[in-house]
């Protein structure tokens, strides 16, 4: 039996929108798997109850299909489907790893990219990569049509997930076809901003390069409390804060100092809306890692 840990992560970071990805220290999914004539699988954990058992409609069957490598699958989730951490990207990304070590396909992390990538489709409809790019690679990465770029970074973050559900399809449905140019000159010097900040470990040039006016305005509408949690997290300490991913998640920056006041203040900022939330104190991190039973 392999069994691979791969991280959260946190998608978009407010100006990389389909771009930009981080791993996230915490939390992760853990996938087992053995070789087996067909593959089945059972999941547990986190939101199990919302995810399909059916290959043909778990992100993980697809990755096993892609990679022609039944199995008998095990995966404890501890990302929550539809939370804005690459719930189903995490899955899809341990088992990619797993499934290419049981059954030496010896592809590299970066060749299972669009492989994990194909899990991706059964959720929002689209073979989308900036969740399972940082899930496999570490760090930060940025996804182009022409491949992906990572960078190894350790920036310190509170990722607050409230006890809500925005889809990934709902959430895309709101982001806007058209944008002012006066916009995108802004979101592009937001993500130059964001991209020299990772480079440099800098949590300051990195929350400034979350500044975004195009989507996600139109996403944090879904996520009751948002506005207050923001004002909330910058008054704790916060360099950034943003919509992570498609949301209901909010994601936060800040020095490793100021972690504990950022998380606390974003859980009471949810209350005060009646809102309950969990606060993961954690750092941009490693990618996803095999263990062999």
């Amino acid at each position: 039996m392999l069994t691979v840990r791969a991280p959260a992560t946190s998608a978009n970071l407010g100006s990389g929108f389909d771009v930009f990805g981080v791993a996230l220290g915490r939390p992760a999914d853990v996938v087992r798997v053995e070789r087996a004539p067909e593959t089945a699988i059972t999941v547990t954990g986190a939101g199990s109850q919302y995810i399909p058992e059916d290959p043909a409609k778990n992100t993980v069957g697809a990755v096993a299909d892609a990679l022609d490598a039944p199995a008998r699958i095990r995966i404890d989730k501890g990302v929550r489907p539809s939370s804005g951490l690459g719930s189903s990207a995490s899955s899809a990304a341990a088992a990619a790893v797993a499934l290419n070590e049981l059954y030496d396909r010896g592809l590299s992390r970066r060749e299972l990219v669009p492989i994990a990538a194909e899990g991706e489709a059964l959720v929002s409809g689209e073979a989308h990569a900036d969740n399972v790019a940082p899930s496999l690679l570490g760090g930060f990465t940025v996804v182009t049509d022409d491949g992906v770029t990572q960078i190894d970074a350790s920036i310190p973050v509170v990722a607050c997930l409230p006890d809500m559900a925005v889809s990934t399809r709902d959430a895309r449905e709101v982001v806007p076809e058209r944008a002012h140019m006066s916009d995108v000159v802004d979101t592009v010097g937001s993500a130059a901003t964001l991209t020299i900040g990772m480079a440099r470990n800098d949590p300051e040039l990195v929350g400034r390069g979350m500044e975004d006016e195009i989507v996600t305005p139109e996403r944090s509408a879904l996520i009751d409390g948002y506005d207050r949690v923001r004002e909330a997290a910058f008054e704790a300490g916060a360099t950034g804060v943003t919509v992570s991913g498609a949301g209901p998640g909010v994601l936060a920056t800040c020095y490793r100092s100021d972690r504990r006041a950022v998380a606390a203040a974003m859980v009471e900022a949810f209350d005060a809306v009646g809102v309950d939330s969990r606060a993961y104190q954690t750092v941009v991190g490693d990618g996803a890692r095999l263990y062999t039973e």
